[in-house]
């Protein structure tokens, strides 16, 4: 039974009420939802803008200087051209506590769009030494304009937040171009998960085909690692009219094909976890009367946890060396190829202690849990350093039906602005209530700090 102080001890019963408004949410749900509603237009405003002025990785130029000049208006500390355009920004609240980061990517695609909206790309650029048009096929405009309206509400509350608050606008999540470095693999070397260390690290993705207004989540691995292979087989040149004297690279190469389609069917324990071994790209011979002398072969692998990923690294090196030795030919295997991305994992603790904070934020009917998949996110870079969270935030317009959404990294792909307030009001609830305990029982139970 609790105690029941006497009314004699005034002192105790200050300090009692003192407690408890430290205690008790300084941010009402109604208040964010009140702060949420006043910039989603300028949060639509800043998506179309970005989406109409599309820049391909470590070209973000316009992009990090709008971002660079409206966390400057808000008070933030800001640090420029990190991982060549990125920006940080940094908040610290009035209060101490944690210290955690929100992550945006920034760049577009080389991709001409396809789609009638007044505020479609018309920009063309150059990738690879090519001619491009270049588009936000992937829905990065939308998270930079979400996380410029997520530091706008969480700079109007700066003294009653109790903890740092980091701000990760990241170039190049797509990849830098050839012979550059880049993206979240680069920002974390140059130390932006340091001074102060990142505790916890939040970011999202608008997905084309979820439903505007929900959200999905995925404890675990949530999105496959990614990396490319490259093999070379050397074999014999001969005249077509005497493949004897050969030792045929393409015959070799055919093989080597379909012994690693096997890797994932005969190796892999896919009930722990999916993998993909792809090839993209065959190239020998120059006419068909000459068997050459060697054949390039380009592909990609996928996995869902870090042991899947080892072994399928380890099988393609010893199913093609072995299949090429059994033909007389040799084999040049390079993996990864480039640049390769981790599997991106969400922390099942932290997965678990921010679930109401998503319930609160959406709803609890409209949070879904989400199967992994195949495609993959650098955010798992920032993840390794401290433990992460990866959201999914619904873009499709209701009135479209599902199995007509237009695939990401499409010249068709648009998403429904009206799904920005909510990405606004997820990762502010993520912030707010990690920082103020909200769902670790050390602090306010009921809503945002």
């Amino acid at each position: 039974m609790p105690r029941i102080l006497p009314v004699r001890r005034p002192v105790v019963l200050v300090l009692s009420a003192l407690l408890l408004a430290t205690a008790a949410p300084v941010w009402a749900d109604a208040a964010l939802d009140a702060a949420i509603a006043a910039i989603e237009p300028k949060v639509v405003a800043w998506r179309r803008d970005i989406h109409q002025h599309p820049e391909l990785g470590n070209r973000e130029f316009r992009t990090s200087a709008l971002v660079a000049e409206h966390l400057k208006g808000l008070g933030f500390d800001v640090k420029t051209g990190v991982a060549h355009t990125g920006v940080v920004g940094t908040l610290v609240g009035g209060r101490p506590g944690p210290v955690i980061a929100l992550r945006a990517d920034m760049d577009a695609l080389p991709v001409t769009e396809r789609v009638d909206l007044p505020y479609a790309s018309k920009v063309r650029s150059t990738y690879n030494g090519q001619e491009v048009g270049v588009m936000h096929a992937c829905g990065h405009d939308a998270h930079v304009a979400i996380l410029m309206g997520v530091a706008e509400v969480l700079a109007s509350r700066r003294d009653s937040i109790p903890g740092t608050i980091k701000l990760f606008f990241q170039p190049a999540e797509e990849g830098p171009p050839a012979g550059e470095e880049g993206g979240a693999e680069l920002m974390v070397r140059e130390g932006v998960m340091q001074n102060p260390k990142v505790e916890a690290v939040f970011g999202l993705h608008v997905n084309s085909v979820l439903q505007t207004g929900r959200i999905a989540y995925r404890p675990g691995g949530t999105m496959a690692s990614a990396e490319s292979f490259r093999i070379v087989i050397k074999g014999k040149q001969a005249h077509g009219a005497y493949p004897w004297s050969s030792v045929d690279p393409i015959v070799t190469a055919t093989q080597v094909v379909m012994g690693l389609q096997t890797i994932v069917s005969r190796n892999v324990e896919l009930t722990e976890g999916a993998a993909v071994v792809s090839v993209g790209r065959i190239s020998g011979g120059v006419r068909s009367n000459i068997i050459p002398e060697q054949v390039e072969l380009e592909g990609t692998l996928r996995a869902l946890n870090d042991e899947t990923r080892t072994l399928l690294r380890e099988r393609v090196r010893a199913v093609t060396t072995q299949i090429a030795g059994a033909m007389g030919a040799t084999a040049e295997v390079t993996v990864p190829d480039g640049v390769a991305y981790p599997v991106t994992f969400n922390d099942p603790e932290l997965t678990a202690r921010m679930l109401p904070s998503l319930q609160r934020a959406a709803g609890a009917e409209n949070v879904v849990l989400r199967p992994a998949v195949t495609g993959a996110e650098d955010f798992s870079f920032f993840a390794q350093e401290a433990p992460g969270l990866f959201v999914f935030l619904g873009g499709r317009d209701p009135a479209m039906p599902e199995a007509l959404a237009p695939g990401h990294h499409t010249p068709e792909f648009q998403i429904d602005d009206r799904g920005l307030d909510l990405g606004v009001r997820v990762m502010a609830q993520l912030a707010l209530d990690y920082l103020g305990g909200a769902n670790d029982g050390n602090g306010a139970a009921g809503g945002a700090p």
